[in-house]
């Protein structure tokens, strides 16, 4: 024991003389702003799951900051994942989709997007790497295939996608515990050879039970059931219990090296959740309602208040620019990158606001996926959401979601000379940075029945009745549409 303490404080001694912060990014997969046990918003009891448990998210929480109004780049996951890596909107850089899922008979032509990260993008590992770090990626990639090698990680456990290095249907819950097993050994030899690093560890989803450890399952079959649950939500607690215990594991780690204090750790998802699992936030995963896009984000680390909460809004574009910021490289990352830095609002205990090359935040999601209504974008301006359906672009939705956080009131009718502005802007940027647009189909037969995407995504319109979920969404998407 008294070798073991000798070792552990010159590892701190080591680690603290290079006076860098070290970074871990933990992200999940499809976890959505209420998918955990942690109130987002202090002032809304529903921005927390009354069912999931996530002790370790607590406390990362306790231990710092969380993010009220935090979105995710995308409703899906390659391109929210392509923005993590660079500061830079899915639009910007052409990867607004993991490809296309509408067959032919449908009323828009879909861009085709950009299925590969390009290797002229510089990534966040790219610049720490140039300035001493040792970086890795573990779990799940979904940029491409190239390896993560190509984009400045020094270890990996592959290009992943969906199946995990292993290529199977349901890599959990074995990789759960493999990608943070993998990125403790990483952490422990930066940390005993006092080197800074930069982590992420990247989670893959899981559908059932199934996915997690059978022991987690016993667990989670104790838990007391609450009004209102559904079988799929009781399957995913254990799911998400499961990642809740690795990220314990990375704590553990931290304060057992006794680099926590020099290390920010920092937590979020790639889009909402599927289905109506973001409730009473507007549908899910597939769509620009804010029901696809709000997500998490903890962070923790050197000079950032315990406890505390922030309302700024922020967006995955933020993030890069974060971590070179607190880093001290800003200045090395590229002038396009178009995110802000949070650190301001991180070492002011949540307040302040972030610098972007430009006002607005838009979300660029021009497929046909799981909203009956289309193709989409949206933009966000103060407390202002613009959403745009490709399908009726006559029909613009306007939502003042400070007012209207579930986005129940459409005010295009009374503000039109707002939506105009609005439009305006967002039509600028997207002719800014040459986003790829649908466009009218001119073999679309009305008459014929809208083609099926080929696996998952946006129902037929024959189809929408079928099942209790799909009539669930299809109502609700109506009645948003109408508004």
């Amino acid at each position: 024991m008294y070798v073991r303490a000798i070792l552990i404080l010159s590892t701190v001694l080591v680690a603290s003389a290079n006076g860098k912060p070290s970074f871990v990014f933990i992200q999940g997969e499809g976890k959505g702003w209420n998918s955990t046990s942690v109130r987002m918003d202090p002032e809304i009891a529903e921005s927390r799951n009354d069912y999931f448990r996530t002790p370790n998210l607590e406390r990362l929480a306790e231990s710092g900051m969380r993010f009220a109004h935090f979105y995710a780049p995308s409703p899906r996951c390659t391109p929210s994942r392509a923005t993590y890596f660079t500061g830079k909107s899915p639009a910007k850089l052409g990867m607004t989709f993991v490809g296309l899922r509408a067959g032919p008979n449908v009323k828009l032509v879909e861009p085709r997007p950009t299925l590969e990260m390009p290797l002229e993008e510089t990534t966040i590992a790219e610049v720490l790497r140039d300035s001493g770090y040792a970086t890795a990626h573990f779990g799940k990639w979904h940029v491409g295939r190239r390896s993560p090698t190509e984009h400045g990680f020094d270890e990996t456990d592959g290009p992943n996608n969906n199946g995990g290095p292993e290529n199977v249907q349901s890599p959990n819950p074995k990789q759960a515990y493999g990608i943070t097993e993998r990125g403790l050994r990483f952490i422990e030899a930066k940390a005993r050879a006092g080197q800074p690093f930069y982590v992420q560890m990247s989670h893959y989803g899981g559908r059932s039970s199934a996915d997690a450890r059978e022991s987690t399952n016993e667990i989670v079959s104790g838990w007391p059931t609450s009004r209102g649950r559904n079988v799929r939500e009781t399957e995913l607690a254990a799911v998400i219990y499961d990642m809740d215990i690795t990220i314990g594991m990375v704590l553990d780690k931290l304060d057992e090296l006794g680099i926590a204090d020099e290390t920010y750790v920092f937590y979020t998802t790639d889009h909402g959740t599927p289905g109506s699992g973001n409730r009473p936030l507007a549908l899910g995963k597939g769509t620009v309602w804010d029901g696809g896009l709000r997500v998490p984000l903890f962070f923790r680390g050197p000079g950032i208040e315990p406890g505390s909460v922030s309302r700024v809004r922020a967006t995955g574009m933020d993030l890069v620019p974060t971590v070179a910021d607190l880093v001290g490289v800003a200045d090395k990352l590229p002038q396009d990158v178009e995110g802000g830095s949070l650190a301001d609002v991180l070492t002011a205990k949540g307040r302040g606001s972030v610098s972007r090359l430009r006002d607005e935040i838009v979300f660029h999601f021009p497929h046909y996926d799981s909203d009956p209504l289309g193709p989409a974008s949206a933009m966000l301006l103060d407390n202002y959401k613009l959403i745009r359906f490709y399908e009726e672009p006559d029909k613009p939705r306007l939502f003042n979601i400070g007012d209207d956080p579930y986005e129940r009131s459409n005010l295009s009718s009374a503000m039109p000379e707002r939506v105009s502005a609005l439009e305006g802007m967002l039509d600028a940027y997207l002719t800014s940075v040459n986003a790829g647009l649908p466009r009218i189909n001119a073999n679309f037969d009305p008459n014929q029945e809208v083609s099926q995407p080929q696996r998952g995504g946006r129902q037929r319109s024959g189809d929408r009745d079928q099942g209790s979920r799909g009539r669930r969404q299809n109502r609700q998407g109506q009645r948003q549409g109408n508004r």
